[in-house]
């Protein structure tokens, strides 16, 4: 049986992972997004380990609602990343930082 702590400790990794990618990717904003995503997932992890160890399903219904968001998110992030590149050829983050309306 996988206990409490051992599900903690599993979702705090994913979570470091998705930091250390953020502070160490500093060029590409795909691999930026998906760190991101990952530590929504780790986020989730914690949601559905609280929720099964007292027993309760609105943890599990409010990864639902997070799940939702991220796609939505995930989406627009992709697609604000295709205007981007058609414009400017390169998702590079120092490429980016001088986006003006």
């Amino acid at each position: 049986m996988i206990t409490l702590t051992e599900v903690l400790a599993l979702s705090g990794a994913l979570f470091a992972i998705g930091i250390a990618g953020i502070f160490l990717n500093r060029k590409n904003v795909i691999v930026l997004l998906m760190c991101i995503e990952l530590m929504l997932l780790a986020v989730n992890f914690n949601f559905v380990a609280f929720s099964r160890y007292l027993g309760d399903l609105s943890g599990q219904i409010f990864v639902f609602f997070i799940l939702t968001v991220a796609a939505a998110e995930a989406a627009i992030g992709l697609a604000i990343l295709v205007v981007v590149f058609r414009e400017r050829r390169s998702i590079e983050v120092e490429v980016l930082d001088t986006l003006q309306g």
